[in-house]
């Protein structure tokens, strides 16, 4: 991986030899082999929605001849990671309410590259049956629900958020239980299984929509704020280091129901993350077409 810390010497240095490389690639008809043009790190957080973007990424970065690393991070930590350089980017920020803390932390040290996908919503989820239709609906019926919500991360933005939805609805007798979003999904399922009443901490998109039939407390008092977008984040010095990396980051924008094919896969048994984004890209070539730059296509 390229870090900030780099003199203009090296970099100079290593841009010579990469031109060195490509005109004898192309004097012979070659082509980069996997990892030839350099290490790249893309963090992520353990999301559904994340678990895919990035490994779609990664997926057509390695086709390009980069060798990819990802790391699995807390959302913190991720945004930590890009911002001093121990990773290259990421294509899992949620802005502007779930990472609004980070982002305003590490703004000076990271570059906002923009929207990848719109139409994004957090917030507490139910099943269709249930009676509940506001998070209002809490303070008179939290017996229905053993008076608890089941949430993820106790770093993640979503938790952040319902803690202020807990303390702003007036629900201090409602226990927010962290964990993680397949401890979260595991106890939806049980729930549904025997049709009993659930409250999850939940965001759009996300695969178990298209499995189940739930529906969002509504929030009156827009704790959760509107809909969101993702976004993907460089480290600053990415343009000049790795300008190829740099561009296919900005390039990359798809939608909802396109990364609900993806998450839709991962949920398989003995599913492979990275098999499934393979799949995925070269199934659709047109699309990755217009995240490269116009010398790679």
């Amino acid at each position: 991986m390229n870090k900030q810390g780099y003199t203009f010497a090296s970099a100079t240095s290593t841009t010579a030899k990469a031109l060195l490389l490509g005109a004898a690639l192309s004097a012979t008809g070659g082509a980069y082999a996997a990892g030839d043009k350099g290490d790249v790190t893309l963090a992520y957080v353990e999301w559904s929605s994340e678990v895919a973007s990035t490994n779609v990424v990664k997926a057509v970065l390695e086709e390009q001849g980069y060798n990819v690393e990802l790391k699995s991070l807390s959302a913190a930590a991720m945004w930590q990671a890009v911002a001093f350089g121990d990773a290259d980017g990421m294509v899992a920020a949620w802005l502007p309410t779930t990472h609004e803390d980070y982002m305003k932390k590490v703004s000076a040290k990271i570059e906002d590259l923009g929207v990848n996908l719109d139409g994004t919503k957090l917030g507490l989820v139910v099943p269709t049956y249930s009676k509940l239709n506001s998070i209002e609906d809490l303070k008179t019926q939290g017996d229905d629900i053993d008076d608890r919500i089941i949430g993820i991360e106790p770093g993640a933005g979503l938790t952040r958020l319902t803690e202020k939805v807990v303390e702003d609805y007036g629900l201090e007798d409602i226990d927010l239980r962290t964990g993680s979003g397949a401890t979260m999904t595991a106890a939806l399922n049980n729930a549904i299984k025997g049709k009993r009443d659930i409250v999850v901490t939940g965001w759009t998109p996300h695969w178990m929509f298209a499995r189940w039939d739930l529906k969002y407390l509504d929030d009156p008092k827009n704790v959760y704020g509107g809909a969101e977008q993702i976004h993907t984040i460089a480290r600053l010095g990415l343009k000049e280091d790795m300008p190829e990396v740099y561009s296919i980051l900005d390039n990359f924008h798809w939608t909802p129901e396109q990364m609900g094919q993806v998450m839709l896969k991962n949920q398989e048994k003995d599913a492979d993350p990275y098999e499934n984004a393979k799949a995925w890209v070269d199934s659709h070539p047109d699309i990755v077409k217009g995240w490269l730059p116009a010398t790679a296509q």
